[in-house]
């Protein structure tokens, strides 16, 4: 019995040596990888982890000017005033609001035209419509909301004068005075403005479907749409998975930029996001720690998504990134 116990040991060291020969062998092989790497690494560390230091103003009565040791520790004071207000509670609504608008629209509506693309023969009207779908991509939210705020206007703005004439509305409609408007209106003008870009990636996937299964299933006489629910959607799915879980882990950090370009005061109970609550009553009110409160809130809620969206998609479709 003794024998065996030293046999499995030298059999456990010598896996073990096998493993890290293996290891160094990998590493050996993708140096140039791991070098070509560096620099991302380092970037990474320098302005996302070592910012980090910066959550601890959350629990601290900052003052600005005041060393790290001058400060006062409150503890999760500004965590208690954070969840006892009524408007971070609002401003969480229209978060999760926008954000599952998007996700629903902004999310499925770039595979549909990824797939429609796809289905294009000619191949020089092709490349003419997914360039025209994601120029807007490169157009500033600034021209965008400038653009809807047009669009949308009682004077003269062209959807209230084709309402008018088509005889659907009696007078115009103030689209950007109406705060239920807002969401969809936003959700709107971003899916406008990404849907082209979006699509990219799942054209890309596409692309890289073998044509023998198209020609295969043509050859059994299946038709256009059974080709793409039965080759198409299945071929493209781990990154459709895939892009999923990194958009359930942002959901929440649907930034501010177009809410605070397009809102006005008539819709403020309806267009303000965490972001600009961050902005608002944080920074721009001098109280730094309530802002890194919020902030550091935000990020909890994105890893808990993250780590949940993976969960499901690795227990469901057996596809995972984290």
């Amino acid at each position: 019995m003794q024998n065996n116990i030293v046999v499995n040991k030298v059999n456990s060291g010598n896996k073990k040596s096998f493993r890290e020969y293996n290891c160094l062998k990998v590493l050996k092989k993708q140096k140039y990888l791991i070098f070509m790497s560096l620099p991302f690494v380092i970037w990474l560390f320098i302005f996302k982890y070592i910012p980090l230091w910066g959550w601890t103003m959350a629990f601290q009565k900052y003052m600005p000017g005041r060393s790290f040791f001058e400060q006062e520790w409150v503890g999760f004071e500004y965590f208690i005033k954070m969840f006892q207000d009524s408007t971070f509670y609002l401003v969480l609504r229209n978060t999760i609001a926008m954000s599952l608008l998007s996700l629903i629209f902004g999310f499925t509506l770039p595979i549909v035209l990824a797939i429609l693309i796809n289905e294009i023969q000619a191949n020089k009207f092709k490349r003419v419509v997914q360039t025209i779908s994601y120029l807007p991509h490169f157009v500033s939210w600034v021209i965008v909301a400038s653009l809807f705020s047009k669009m949308l206007s009682i004077d003269d703005g062209l959807v209230n004068n084709v309402l008018l004439s088509l005889g659907l509305i009696d007078k115009p409609i103030a689209f950007m005075g109406e705060p239920k408007l807002f969401w969809g209106i936003i959700t709107f003008a971003d899916v406008w403005k990404e849907i082209g870009w979006n699509s990219i990636i799942f054209l890309a996937a596409i692309a890289g479907i073998s044509p023998d299964l198209y020609e295969s299933a043509m050859v059994d006489g299946a038709s256009r749409l059974r080709r793409i629910w039965h080759i198409t959607l299945p071929g493209i799915l781990p990154t459709v998975m895939v892009i999923l879980i990194m958009t359930m882990g942002n959901l929440i950090n649907i930034g501010f930029e177009k809410q605070y370009l397009m809102r006005t005061s008539l819709v403020r109970d309806y267009s303000d996001v965490l972001d600009l609550y961050i902005l608002d009553y944080g920074i721009s009110a001098g109280r730094w720690a309530f802002g890194t409160a919020a902030g550091i809130f935000k990020s909890v809620v994105s890893i808990i998504l993250l780590f949940s969206a993976n969960t499901i998609s690795k227990k469901t479709m057996g596809v995972k990134i984290v």
